[in-house]
């Protein structure tokens, strides 16, 4: 090969009979990957996993694992690996992306279908998109994917995806393959190129059409601006750059979190990379939960209003022991959607058997009224910011949503320093989102008199230009960017030792 490009490795089990030629890179064996003192002491390296197996501690699962160890961006990593092996996982992904499937193999006549894939494309451009997002899901270089079609629901399933080794790939195929692989590595510069110089390199994933994100586009440019200033190359992500996380440091989530959803898988593979993460997954799973909050808050002994986790078999004493009116949540409820109101018992019933539904468990809790919500913001443990949330008029909630419509009212809101914020609210906040985690958090909170109730703690609380800012201004948004500097400062130098 000429002229490959520095720290830019392609690992096989043996070289000599490897079958492709691709001049972008250096190839290198496995063992000596894994023996030789120039790879260990290498920097940045982009490490392409293309090893016969990803079996667990065989060659292939060490050199991912090593990479990962090493400060290199293995692709796939191990967690792409464990979800190559996973049924549950795969038949997930079919579910997801089941209209896409639908779309793309319904002219197929057979029962079964093979897709190879090469770095997220095919050799029919029509079967591009699904390569693409199955790149993006599974993450290895080159896959093949066997989709079936079922007779009982008459529908095409994904039934299993694997890596594709060299050997295997029909020669027909190999041209293709080879220009995909270069393709690909020279995008991979080309993204680069356009970047300001930086340290390290900041992913921020946003959801453009979002309609209530937890930044709005002034927020985001500030945290951007103070992102580079510190010393972050920073580039906004969309849910289509699953596939490119490998790439950078650090990844802060701007876009509405949940567990099934992507910003979770964002999240736990960016934490398998070896990136920070901000919020990780961890918190994402435990804040998103609301039957998780609620026997939190009640085993450390935080006053919340009295909350109750509903099932199928107790519903009827719980409307009972709260009376009416009284509030109902699913437990993945965000940005007072999936919250209603029920004030008589018959409203009561239809709403419980509505939300039941969806959630073996829901949550019943008392209704308290008060003029706002208090909302801390807390980061690495320390206090960030404080606002009250007005509800709107002649409404009980912060936002009031127009039916179907996709429309919604929100009420006032007042931004106060924290020494104008009373200390019972503080600490009590403080001690609630200690309880999730280090990351950033958003304490929602009621004070009736001098008594304070925990309501929940959010994982990905907003963050709005002109709003939670208005206090510390561009201080907040240096804030939360050094400490995601530190931490990768940190994770940096510990692989560097």
């Amino acid at each position: 090969m000429t002229n490959p490009e520095k720290n830019l490795l392609i690992i096989v089990d043996d070289p000599s009979a490897w079958p492709l030629k691709i001049e972008e890179a250096e190839l290198v064996a496995a063992r000596a990957y894994l023996a030789e003192p120039r790879f260990l002491a290498m920097r940045g390296a982009k490490v392409f996993n293309l090893c016969r197996s990803y079996r667990y501690q065989s060659l292939g699962y060490y050199v991912s694992l090593l990479a990962a160890a090493r400060g290199h961006r293995p692709l796939p990593g191990v967690t792409a690996m464990q979800d190559l092996k996973s049924h549950h996982i795969i038949r997930h992904v079919s579910d997801e992306l089941d209209r896409l499937i639908q779309k793309n193999l319904r002219p197929i006549l057979s029962r079964e279908f093979i897709l190879s894939i090469y770095f997220g494309h095919n050799l029919a451009k029509r079967y591009d998109s699904l390569s693409q997002q199955l790149f993006h899901l599974f993450q290895a270089p080159f896959l093949r994917a066997q989709f079936v079609h079922s007779e009982k629901n008459g529908k095409w399933q994904l039934q299993n995806i694997s890596p594709l080794a060299g050997s295997d790939i029909p020669e027909h195929h190999r041209e293709f393959a080879v220009a995909m692989a270069q393709g690909y590595f020279r995008g991979h510069r080309h993204r680069g190129s356009h970047k300001p110089a930086g340290r390290y390199d900041l992913a921020i994933l946003i959801d453009e059409h979002e309609a209530e994100p937890p930044s709005n586009p002034q927020a985001l440019r500030r945290f951007t601006r103070a992102a580079e200033k510190i010393g972050f190359s920073v580039e906004m992500i969309g849910r289509e750059d699953f596939g490119r996380l490998a790439e950078f440091d650090a990844l802060f989530i701007r876009e509405t979190t949940n567990v099934n959803h992507h910003t979770y898988r964002f999240a736990r593979r960016a934490e398998a990379e070896g990136l920070v993460v901000m919020d990780d997954p961890d918190s994402i799973l435990k804040c998103t939960n609301k039957v998780f909050l609620a026997e939190l808050l009640e085993r450390h002994g935080i006053a919340a209003p009295r909350t109750r986790i509903i099932h199928r078999g107790n519903h009827e004493a719980v409307l009972t022991e709260l009376g009416l009116p009284c509030i109902l949540k699913q437990p993945d409820s965000s940005f007072s959607q999936g919250v209603v109101k029920v004030e008589t018992a018959p409203d009561y019933r239809k709403a419980v058997q509505g939300l039941l539904q969806k959630s073996e468990l829901i949550i019943a809790q008392e209704f308290m009224p008060t003029d706002y919500d208090w909302r801390i913001g807390v980061l690495d443990r320390q206090l960030l910011f404080a606002c009250k949330y007005y509800m709107v008029e002649q409404h009980w909630q912060i936002l009031k949503h127009d039916g179907g419509s996709g429309k919604f009212e929100e009420g006032n809101f007042e931004t106060l320093p924290l020494e104008a914020v009373p200390s019972q609210v503080l600490r009590a906040a403080l001690k609630a989102a200690n309880l999730i985690g280090n990351s950033l958090y958003g304490v929602d909170l009621k004070q009736v008199g001098r008594k304070v109730y925990v309501i929940e703690v959010n994982d990905n609380p907003n963050v709005d230009g002109g709003i939670e800012d208005q206090c510390l201004k561009d201080e907040l948004y240096r804030r939360v960017m050094q400490v995601l500097m530190q931490r990768v400062d940190k994770k940096k130098g510990r692989l560097a030792t």
